[in-house]
C-alpha cells in the first residue's frame, strides 16, 4: 500500500491528466523501452521515458562523451567528459538519480546486424535518438519483422522529423524516406556535421516523439498523430503530413509481413513471448566495414586482434601514445601527430582527426596493429 500511495505521489499531476490516469501510469509502469543513441536526441528521449514512470528502459549507444556535446546532449556534465564516460553508462548514472523505481539497462555497443533484433527482447517501442541513416533503417527493419512500433526522429541544423510507425498500419522507414537518406554520409542529406545543430530543435524533435510513445505505452492508441512532421525552429515553420499504409511490394511493410505478436496493429502494446529466440551470430566481412560517424571528424575501425583494455593502453604508450584517459569501458590517447585515438573493451577503436578513412587506417596500422608500421 505505501508503494502504491508513494507511486501515485510521484505522478500525481501526470495521473491527473485524464487521457493518463491511474491506468495508464500503471501501464507505463509495465512497459519496457529501447532507445537507441543516447546522444541528442536519446537523452532527452529517454529522460522522457524515465521521468514520466516508464518501468524498463534500454539504452544503447557506441560513443563517450566530449565537451562538445554538452551544448545539446542534457544528460551530461563536463566532469563526464573529463572522464570520458561512455555516454551509455554516463546517461544511465544520471536516470538512476532522476528515478530509482526505473530500472535502466545501459550498454555501450554499436547497432548493426548482428545484434538489432536481440536489442528488441523485452520492448514494448523503439525510440529513435540515432545520429545516422543506416542504424535507424536496420532498427526499422528489426522493429516491422517483429511488430515492433518504431519512432523516428532526426535532426541537424535548426530542424527535424519525426514519425511513429507502427507495423500492420504504417509503412516502414525505408518506404517513408527512400533510399536517398541512407547516403546521409556522403554528402547527401544535410547532418550536424556538415550544417551544426542547435539544442531547441532537438528538444522539440524529442518531445515529438515522447509524446507519441506515451500514448502508446498507456493504451491511448486513438490519440496517436498517425502523420510525419518536419519542423523549424528558426525559420517557424511546421509541416504535417498522412503517414502511409504499407506498400505492398516492401519486404518490410508489405502485406502478410505483420507478425502475430502484435495484436491488431494498434491494439495490445507488444510482448514478446518467453520462448521468442534471435539466433546470435559472428559479425559477416560486409558487417565490419570502416563506419564514418556524425558529428565531427571520426572514423570508427575494428580492433584486431581482440585484446584486454590494459594491453591496448600499453600498446599504445609503448609507440608513442599520451594516454589522456582511461577507465572501465575504454582507453583514449593522443597521438604524436595530434589525432586521437579512443579503443573500446567492446572491440572498436575510433581515430579522430584524421581527416579522412584513408588516413584513420594508417593511423590504425601504426599504432594498433600487431605489429608497429614504421612512421
Amino acid at each position: 500500500m505505501r508503494h502504491d500511495r508513494l507511486v501515485t505521489e510521484r505522478y500525481s499531476r501526470q495521473i491527473r491528466f485524464a487521457p493518463i490516469g491511474q491506468a495508464g501510469q500503471r501501464k507505463l509502469g509495465d512497459a519496457g523501452v529501447l532507445v537507441v543513441g543516447a546522444g541528442a536526441l536519446g537523452a532527452s528521449l529517454a529522460q522522457h521515458m524515465v521521468r514520466s514512470g516508464a518501468g524498463f528502459v534500454r539504452l544503447v549507444d557506441r560513443d563517450y562523451v566530449e565537451l562538445s556535446n554538452l551544448h545539446r546532449q542534457t544528460l551530461f556534465d563536463e566532469e563526464d567528459a573529463r572522464a570520458a564516460l561512455p555516454k551509455a553508462v554516463a546517461a544511465a548514472a544520471k536516470l538512476r538519480r532522476m528515478n530509482g523505481g526505473a530500472r535502466i539497462e545501459a550498454l555501450v555497443a554499436d547497432v548493426g546486424k548482428r545484434n538489432a533484433e536481440s536489442l528488441l527482447m523485452g520492448v514494448d517501442l523503439v525510440l529513435d535518438g540515432t545520429d545516422n541513416a543506416e542504424t535507424r533503417l536496420l532498427m526499422s527493419d528489426a522493429c516491422f519483422a517483429h511488430g515492433v512500433p518504431f519512432v523516428y526522429g532526426g535532426v541537424a541544423g535548426s530542424s527535424g522529423m519525426s514519425a511513429m510507425l507502427v507495423p500492420g498500419k504504417h509503412v516502414c522507414l525505408r518506404c517513408l524516406l527512400g533510399e536517398t537518406e541512407a547516403s546521409d554520409t556522403d554528402g547527401g542529406a544535410p547532418t550536424c556535421d556538415t550544417i551544426g545543430v542547435i539544442a531547441p530543435a532537438v528538444e522539440l524533435i524529442a518531445g515529438l516523439q515522447a509524446v507519441e510513445a506515451i500514448k502508446w505505452l498507456t493504451g491511448n492508441f486513438h490519440a496517436l498523430r498517425d502523420t510525419w512532421v518536419s519542423a523549424d525552429v528558426w525559420n517557424f515553420a511546421l509541416k504535417e503530413w498522412k503517414l502511409p499504409p504499407p506498400r505492398e511490394s516492401c519486404v518490410h511493410c508489405g502485406a502478410g509481413r505483420l507478425p502475430e505478436r502484435l495484436h491488431e496493429a494498434v491494439g495490445k502494446p507488444h510482448a514478446p513471448s518467453a520462448d521468442w529466440q534471435v539466433e546470435e551470430r559472428e559479425p559477416q566481412p560486409d558487417e565490419e566495414k570502416v563506419v564514418v560517424l556524425c558529428g565531427r571528424d571520426t572514423v570508427q575501425l575494428a580492433l584486431r586482434p581482440a585484446l584486454g583494455l590494459p594491453e591496448w593502453e600499453k600498446r599504445l604508450s609503448s609507440r608513442g601514445c599520451e594516454i589522456t584517459a582511461s577507465n572501465a569501458y575504454l582507453i583514449r590517447a593522443l597521438t604524436a601527430e595530434g589525432e586521437r585515438i579512443v579503443v573500446f573493451s567492446d572491440g572498436r577503436s575510433l581515430i579522430q582527426g584524421a581527416g579522412g578513412v584513408e588516413r584513420a587506417e594508417e593511423i590504425y596500422r601504426s599504432y594498433l596493429a600487431e605489429e608497429e608500421v614504421p612512421r
